[in-house]
């Protein structure tokens, strides 16, 4: 904490909390300590400063502009300054004199209005700045700190001079209701500070707007957004009520205090949280003129009075919270009588007298139309000029009717990716729309029908409920900057709806899982040229007709934007196949384990002695992947009856057919018979071998050619050859009748047979086993967890009844414990009593009075008891006992 210290003239000066080297700066500086305060307090003036709509001029000039975002700033600027230099020269006491410190401020002001032309907001804010800065100087001079002269601006040379552009249409002005929002759209051009700047309704649409425009096909220069493409804003449609509330926020915006302050600056904004913590504790109903102003846009207030007691509220918040002497609490006094006298005021204006421009009576419940209701908020279709076939995508901003009873809409246009100029690598999301800043009027006979537009987080998740399937939905994901042909990922969804529906959600019918959209190219890409290049030019949209979109977009080869993604990767090509594996040998087939019988092994060795005998060392080698037959025949039927091998058994239809075996090294590989069409190529001559039987297919499979012929799928050996196979090695496979042993090229399945022709074939018998036992397994499982659910819901049940009775018994604890306190604070109570009026006879008054209460309470204990037996004698009394019924007296005598 700096501490005060006496300087040689009795001023109280703060002592620095900067380094030495500061000081020494300080010691050698002309400059006066009356002048380094001034120029402190002219910054700080001019930093906390904010016009009558809470505008402030100075936000923009804070820093210096960011290179990248404008670099051709600084080819123009070449003494680039901001609010930030100002400061650091200040801080750093850096200035020789007076006149260096006013050059910074003529130079901030002198660059804002060479780099921008006269509509911009920075050169509009520069000329408020300038303003500012003079008034402050003359109070300096006024007070003998400074000179006339050095108070004077100097002068920095002309100003470039100014290119004529079209006129255009000017924007309504929405006074307040395009500030302070924390969901207004945020502009997508940098401000001059090079920060981004939240957009004002009355200000141009990019906060630096150059001064040099864009040439066009006859060399005239000419405003890069014409009438057609200026981003605008809704008009202002304000019923009465609405106009009355906004005309008493202006009217209590102008009160100053008598430090020059504007008062209502206290009630901008409600305290930080973090460091005011004990204000929210203190304040039931926080609430500023920020809240008030949002409640008003989103049409929350229902009258005048409604709007009036949250003015009243934030007032008595502030009396309440300061003390009676501080400036807060007398701002907040005054205003709030200012603003119940403005408020009377309006009331006692006719409606005529709110009446909007160019005659429109506002429409706030909508408008009937076709049977329909069309209201703000409402996703429409709209005629389309330019294109019949692509209806303007809309929604609903304002509803009104016109002077001749007419009814229009002023909606926003959301552009389709064809109607946009987008970087060519761009991809998009079928059906997408981007919202632009396009809001046009239309009368209500161009509505063609109702249409939805999702944000891009939801789309993938369901459909709006109520929604016809045969209603387009769209998805958006982006706004659309017409001036700079970017587009830009939108943040909050709901800075993109108009106020009245910021708040509100709908209901949707969620699909079975989250679906996946996948982005598209763009669908300009054939409007590319093969020679395009990054170099390039921007291509600009072509347009047609004056209130429509435009008919086609453009598409550009130059680098992809900072907040563009990369185009999807591409969907790779599937990878080749692999070559089937080689076959396997018919030593493998057997599928048992069982000690009686012998290894595979055995049977090689016994196939190779069997070669040896025939002058062949060749086995035979089983295809594993040629297709199976599922025909049956009577010998099939006989063969399976005869098997023996423990693998399952399969329906096949057995033929003969010769085959011919190459004489081969010692290998051990047996070659498979071969098909008619390959026997082609070798003579077809008896070995030693003899005949090969084989089982071939008896048809083919539907969707296979009838004319090809099928691959063998079992075989056998000749008589010799089988003879020379073991008898105990044979009787451990699968055998035909006989007595062959049986080589199969696929492994055999037990498939069941289609029980018609032309039936799909059946699942083998495994597999419905297994499926059989599955589901036998799951409803066990089913019915165990149905089981375990109840169980625990008995418990569950079980547990909340205890619960319950322990909170009864607990109750009951309470209460006598609490009629004991009570008892016992009643008798202390009255103990203290009796000490105050009675002193040290206080016990012996308090025994006599309480005897005195018990004979009492007795007394009147009796006389209850005898009034009762009283009350049962007259009753007896009136009764005659004529019957066992016992009759009473005005049964017989109507006088009783």
């Amino acid at each position: 904490m700096a501490t005060p210290v006496e300087t040689g003239a009795g001023t109280p000066v703060i002592e620095s909390t900067e380094s030495d080297a500061i000081h020494v700066k300080a010691e050698y500086s002309p400059m006066t300590d009356d002048q380094w305060r001034a120029m402190r307090t002219v910054i700080e003036f001019v930093v906390n400063f904010k016009d009558m709509d809470g505008h402030d001029p100075s936000k923009i000039f804070h820093k210096k502009v960011n290179k990248r975002s404008l670099p051709d700033y600084y080819e123009v600027i070449k003494e680039p300054i901001a609010l930030s230099t100002l400061k650091a020269k200040l801080l750093n006491r850096e200035y020789k004199s007076f006149e260096e410190y006013v050059r910074d401020w003529a130079l901030i002001v002198h660059n804002a209005q060479t780099y921008n032309r006269p509509d911009a907001g920075a050169y509009v804010d520069a000329l408020a700045i300038k303003g500012l800065v003079d008034s402050e100087l003359k109070k300096l001079v006024d007070k003998n700190i400074i000179t006339p002269e050095i108070a004077s601006w100097p002068d920095l040379g002309e100003l470039p001079p100014v290119e004529a552009i079209p006129v255009e249409e000017e924007e309504d002005d929405e006074d307040d209701d395009d500030e302070d929002d924390e969901d207004d759209d945020v502009e997508e051009s940098e401000d001059e500070g090079g920060r981004k700047k939240r957009k004002r309704g009355r200000r141009s649409s990019a906060a630096i707007t150059k001064r040099e425009g864009i040439k066009d096909e006859g060399g005239q220069k000419v405003s890069d957004l014409g009438m057609k493409k200026k981003r605008g804003r809704p008009p202002k449609v304000d019923t009465p009520m609405e106009a009355r509330i906004k005309n008493v926020l202006k009217a209590i915006r102008k009160p100053k205090n008598e430090n020059g302050q504007i008062m209502i600056h206290h009630f901008e904004k409600l305290p930080d949280k973090a460091t005011m913590p004990e204000y929210f504790v203190e304040i039931r109903e926080p609430i500023a003129i920020e809240l008030i102003k949002r409640k008003q846009k989103r049409k929350k207030y229902q009258s005048v009075d409604h709007f009036m007691r949250d003015i009243d509220t934030m007032f008595n918040n502030a009396k309440s919270y300061n003390q009676d002497e501080s400036q807060i609490y007398k701002d907040a006094l005054y205003l709030q009588g200012e603003a119940h006298k403005f408020a009377e005021e309006q009331k006692k204006r006719p409606d005529s007298d709110f009446v909007m421009e160019e005659g429109r009576i506002p429409l706030p419940n909508g408008i009937l139309h076709n049977n329909e209701l069309w209201q703000v908020g409402d996703w429409v279709h709209l005629q389309n000029a330019n294109d019949v076939t692509k209806p303007i995508v809309a929604q609903i901003y304002r509803t009104w009717q016109d002077t001749e009873g007419q009814k229009w809409i002023n909606a926003c246009w959301y552009y389709r990716p064809e109607q946009t100029v987008h970087q060519y690598e761009k991809h998009f999301f079928p059906d997408e729309v981007v919202k632009t800043g396009q809001y046009r009027d239309h009368h209500i006979d161009e509505i063609i029908d109702r249409c939805f537009v999702m944000f891009f987080t939801r789309y993938s998740r369901g459909r709006p409920k109520g929604i016809p399937a045969d209603r387009e939905v769209y998805v958006c994901e982006a706004r659309y900057n017409e001036e700079k042909h970017k587009l830009n990922k939108i943040k909050t969804w709901a800075s993109c709806l108009p106020d009245e529906v910021r708040e509100k959600d709908y209901e949707m019918d969620l699909f079975d899982s989250l679906r996946k959209v996948k982005k598209v190219p763009s669908p300009l890409l054939h409007m590319l040229k093969d020679d395009s290049k990054e170099t390039d030019e921007i291509p600009k949209p072509r347009w047609g007709a004056e209130n429509a979109p435009p008919i086609v977009g453009g598409i550009y080869k130059g680098p992809r934007d900072e907040n563009q993604s990369p185009p999807p990767e591409p969907t790779p090509t599937p990878p080749p196949q692999p070559p089937p594996p080689p076959p396997r040998q018919i030593s493998n087939m057997s599928n048992h384990n069982d000690s009686n019988y012998r290894r595979n092994s055995d049977l090689n060795i016994a196939m190779e002695e069997a070669g040896r005998a025939f002058g062949s060392t060749s086995t035979p080698v089983a295809n594993n992947h040629a297709p199976i037959s599922y025909n049956q025949t009577p010998n099939t039927q006989q063969y399976h009856q005869q098997s023996v091998s423990p693998a399952p058994i399969q329906y096949h239809q057995h033929g003969q057919q010769t085959a011919s075996y190459a004489s081969q090294s010692h290998s051990g590989a047996f070659i498979p018979p071969q098909t008619p069409s390959q026997m082609g190529h070798y003579p077809a001559t008896q070995d030693r071998y003899g005949q090969l039987n084989v089982s071939n297919r008896g048809q083919n499979l539907p969707g296979t050619n009838p004319v090809a012929q099928r691959p063998v799928e079992v075989y056998n050996l000749s008589d010799s050859a089988n003879a020379a196979i073991p008898d105990d090695i044979r009787e451990q496979f699968q055998r035909d009748e006989q007595g062959h042993v049986l080589f199969f090229t696929t492994p055999p399945l037990d498939v069941l047979p289609p029980t018609k022709k032309g039936e799909a074939l059946g699942h083998t018998v495994k597999y419905i086993a297994a499926k059989l036992r599955r589901n036998r397994e799951m409803k066990i499982k089913r019915k165990a967890e149905a089981a375990e659910r109840e169980s625990d819901e008995a418990q569950r049940k079980k547990r909340k009844l205890e619960e319950e009775i322990h909170i009864a018994e607990d109750l009951e604890s309470l209460e006598t414990k609490a009629l004991k306190a009570f008892i016992m604070q009643m008798d202390e109570g009255t103990d203290r009593i009796y000490k105050r009026e009675y002193g040290d006879r206080w016990q012996e008054v308090k025994m006599l009075e309480t005897q005195r209460l018990k004979r009492s309470q007795e007394e009147a204990q009796e006389l209850k008891m005898l009034l009762e037996e009283n009350e049962k004698k007259r009753a007896q009394a009136a009764k005659i006992s004529f019957s066992s019924n016992g009759p009473f007296l005005d049964d017989i005598d109507p006088r009783y």
